[in-house]
């Protein structure tokens, strides 16, 4: 399905906006509501609306005599009344994105666009992918049709858009589960990727050791001082342990010495 709708109306309208003071304006106008409640009048001049509401609270109408559209947030209304309608509808609408491919999903060959996340314009079949995720521009697609996306998490991994056709938690599970021991002093568990809203390296033995630590979005480069990998990302290098002591010193060492 569509992510939803965006309401349209046109014509010759009053448009009353009562907030700490009240404006009041006629014309043909075309009121746009979108999804999120945003309200916004056009008229004929420039690209500013002439009144808007961002996000409204909520947004109803009356039928009864001339068409109104009312949006209230907290002390602020924007009446919009049609005393002669040129039209009114309900237009399908979704996130507008980057073409990353074709749609796979039953009797669906619909555009697949990048707009947080993957998603299809046409029956709206949703991939969730990380925000620094690359699709791959070359052709490369997956066996299921998908095309494939690259995402460092230790390595750079190649893999498909779709995680249930082929998963990047395992990938990274089999490439690093158990490999750095935990550094909690008298310790002896080693760190397991696991997910906790993201990828973790995190203490086996938990909840008797909750140490963990969030994977970076790079590709390990070598040991900082405290026994933990450290990340070349694009932000540079950086323990996996992003509160590293030894780390920073290290860094704050080798700037002086440039």
């Amino acid at each position: 399905m569509i992510d939803d709708a965006i309401r349209v109306l046109a014509g010759d309208c009053t448009v009353i906006a009562e907030a700490d003071d009240r404006s009041e304006y006629r014309g043909r106008v075309t009121t746009i509501v979108k999804p999120d409640n945003t309200v916004l009048v056009h008229d004929v001049d420039g690209y500013q609306p002439v009144a808007w509401l961002t996000r409204a609270d909520s947004v109803s109408s009356d039928r009864a005599g001339d068409f109104t559209l009312v949006a209230k947030k907290d002390t602020q209304t924007l009446r919009i009344a049609a005393h002669d309608q040129d039209g009114f509808a309900h237009y399908p609408a979704s996130a507008a994105g980057t073409p990353v491919g074709t749609c796979q999903s039953e009797d669906c060959d619909g555009e697949l666009v990048r707009s947080k996340g993957v998603h299809c314009v046409d029956c709206g079949t949703r991939y969730g992918i990380p925000t620094d995720a690359t699709i791959k521009d070359d052709q490369s697609y997956c066996d299921c049709g998908l095309p494939r996306m690259r995402v460092e998490r230790g390595l750079a991994f190649d893999v498909c858009l779709d995680r249930n056709c082929e998963s990047l938690d395992e990938a990274v599970r089999e490439a690093f589960d158990r490999e750095w021991d935990c550094p909690e002093s008298n310790c002896d568990g080693d760190l397991r990727i696991l997910r906790r809203g993201g990828l973790i390296a995190g203490c086996e033995h938990y909840p008797e050791c909750d140490t963990g630590f969030a994977m970076p979005a790079g590709v390990v480069d070598g040991e900082c001082d405290c026994g933990l990998p450290t990340f070349e990302t694009h932000g540079g290098t950086r323990c996996l342990d992003a509160t590293c002591d030894r780390a920073a010193a290290r860094r704050v060492e080798a700037a002086s010495d440039d």
